[in-house]
């Protein structure tokens, strides 16, 4: 399928201080679009002028929360090479997530393709900065005209930009975190691991407690016995624990993180053992108490590495490696954004160059 590009007439003005790009605020001048339609599949491919979406007001995405959605970032690199970190995990987790919430997959290698073109005809927008980057939302959803709840026979493809300034424009400043024991976020057998829209959705309550209590990220435990951690806000989250390294292992109720993928692997690399696998509450609780609990850190596209300094269990409120960023999770974040600004080598085969 070829892919058609209109370019944009009246090309918006880029932002002159890249200090204040913030997160997900200013967007790029061209978007990708896609159709889809049961017995057609796949058609209209085009690269379009950013501008808002005509939806009919029975859309399915609106009553029925047809919609899945993807984030990876492309990095201007020190050598001026623009690229992107390791893109086709994103691709296939997106149709991981089709599959799950009855949408229509992606050819992965024509997804690729489009995300590289549209990247190179917004290459400019990719700011300069030092942990500066251009977040890249992909998404789809069905928007069928009719109410009635079943699967999707018209579903749109979008991949839209953002200029992003550095996560850590003050420096890498360790979170407050609590443990949430009301609400759950998702369930095996739910649609945990799928990034959609809802599970986030569902998470605002929590996370609006948390804050109005000074916390920066809710940590979620299990949604049936309530007694196993599972993720954080939205991150994974891995633990140093009496000197091992530790994540929750992926069950079907947890998002397969990219970042969290890669922090394995990199570990592994280098003889590091790091352990997938069930981790209790109580587990936690004692190696706060007695001072096992070496490094906490949540992980994901946006921070790369959170490093955790205290963790509110009830009403108890431990401070983890005296409230600041430990060797293990500092060492992870210079070598994962080494790599993906081209700081340093990249064994794996990460990086996909774009121009």
């Amino acid at each position: 399928m070829d892919i058609e590009i209109i370019r944009n007439p009246n090309p918006a003005e880029k932002p002159a201080d890249e200090g204040k790009l913030g997160f997900g605020r200013v967007f790029t001048d061209h978007m990708f679009v896609m159709d889809w339609n049961k017995g057609t599949g796949w058609h209209d491919a085009k690269i379009v002028p950013f501008g808002n979406l005509s939806l009919h007001p029975a859309s399915t995405v609106l009553h029925y929360g047809s919609e899945i959605f993807e984030g990876l970032k492309a990095y201007r690199q020190a050598n001026g090479k623009i690229v992107l970190f390791r893109p086709q995990e994103n691709i296939a987790r997106i149709n991981r997530s089709a599959i799950r919430m009855g949408l229509p997959e992606l050819d992965p290698d024509f997804a690729l393709e489009a995300l590289k073109k549209l990247v190179a005809l917004d290459a400019d927008w990719v700011p300069h900065g030092e942990g500066t980057s251009l977040y890249i939302r992909p998404f789809m959803f069905g928007d069928d005209e009719h109410l009635g709840v079943h699967g999707s026979r018209h579903v749109r493809y979008v991949v839209i930009l953002s200029p992003s300034g550095s996560y850590y424009a003050a420096g890498i400043n360790p979170v407050d975190i609590m443990i949430e024991d009301a609400d759950v976020r998702a369930v095996r057998g739910g649609t945990g691991e799928a990034k959609c829209g809802g599970n986030y959705g569902a998470s605002v309550r929590a996370g609006e407690r948390a804050e109005e209590r000074g916390y920066a990220q809710v940590l979620w435990l299990d949604g049936v016995e309530r007694k196993y951690i599972e993720e954080v806000g939205s991150m994974n989250i891995m633990f140093k624990i009496n000197g091992k390294i530790c994540t929750p292992a992926l069950n079907g109720s947890i998002l397969p993180g990219i970042t969290r993928k890669s922090i394995l692997e990199l570990l592994r690399s280098q003889g590091i053992e790091a352990e997938e696998r069930k981790i209790s509450l109580d587990e936690l609780t004692a190696a706060a108490e007695n001072g096992t609990l070496d490094e906490a850190w949540g992980c994901g596209t946006a921070a790369v590495v959170s490093p955790v300094g205290r963790l509110a269990i009830g009403e108890k409120i431990y401070t983890i490696n005296g409230g600041k960023i430990g060797p293990v999770t500092q060492k992870l974040y210079d070598e994962l954004t080494g790599i993906q600004w081209g700081k340093r080598d990249d064994p794996f085969g990460w990086i996909v160059p774009v121009v």
